[in-house]
């Protein structure tokens, strides 16, 4: 069985409350051996490392652009305190999820833009790489790095052009593909799934978020009383034998040269697998 490693799953999310310990072994028995599990408030801190302790898995503390409405420059504070206190800790692999949001109305820019400087100065502060939140925001969150350079990464839930994608691999960054992927509509994402380079790419599901095709449900569905279905990491197979297919490669090679990359954009993964 192939090994793989979900880069971005929010294993601490109220979703998995009635059966958390049992979806991870789901996750375990399918060959999923690591999860990345990405902080978005100073709320889920302690859960997140908790989970990661708990499960042989690491995790990322930051600050969520969706978040930053109700975050103030105290969380900022406590961030750094929390990154000095945890910093010999080796499940702590990234500063994240941080990044700009451009999609979701009602946010504002100019505060996301200061969490997002701030916590790159954390990062380069204590030597981690960043788990970017890149939604209608690249040339912005690009910007940025090239400003405050950080060590590397990974730009989560890809979805911008080639030209930004190879402007993120240029800074270090690993680009994350999972669930949206696998929808035949997405064929921007489908053709830079085949074309990138192999050593650009690493795979995640943002459980229990973007679910792959076979698990979601259209807006009028759900309207009818079905629910979204709900994302998780069990799933990752499957959504790798969909690169697997798009890319034209064997699974035991994508899995390997994924695994591969991921401790490339996470070098603490490296002293944990």
């Amino acid at each position: 069985m192939s090994l793989w490693i979900d880069t971005h799953c929010h294993l601490d999310a109220p979703e998995f409350d009635p059966d958390r310990d049992a979806v991870r072994r789901r996750a375990a028995a399918q060959g999923v051996g690591h999860c990345v599990i990405p902080a978005v408030e100073r709320g889920n801190w302690d859960s997140v490392r908790a989970l990661a302790h708990r499960h042989g898995d690491s995790y990322a503390l930051g600050i969520h652009p969706l978040y930053t409405a109700r975050a103030d420059d105290g969380d900022l504070a406590l961030l750094a305190w929390a990154l000095e206190q945890h910093q010999a800790d080796p499940r702590l692999v990234a500063v994240g999820e941080i990044g700009l949001d451009g999609w979701v109305p009602g946010l504002d820019p100019a505060r996301q833009e200061r969490f997002y400087r701030a916590q790159l100065h954390l990062a380069r502060r204590f030597g981690l790489p960043v788990i970017l939140h890149v939604r209608r925001s690249a040339d912005q969150l690009l910007q940025g790095l090239r400003q405050l350079p950080v060590p590397g990464g990974i730009a989560h839930a890809f979805n911008g052009s080639l030209q930004q994608a190879r402007a993120f691999m240029a800074l270090g960054f690993k680009l994350g593909f999972g669930g949206a992927m696998t929808h035949e509509r997405a064929l921007r994402l489908r053709r830079l799934a085949r074309e990138l380079p192999g050593d650009a790419l690493v795979l995640e599901t943002d459980a229990p978020d973007i679910p792959p095709h076979w698990l979601y449900t259209s807006a009028a569905q759900r309207a009818q009383g079905q629910p979204q279905g709900r994302n998780a990491p069990e799933e990752l197979p499957r959504i790798a034998g969909v690169l697997a297919q798009l890319r034209g490669q064997p699974l035991p090679l994508l899995a390997a040269t994924t695994s591969a990359n991921a401790l490339a954009a996470l070098p603490r993964l490296q002293h944990l697998l």
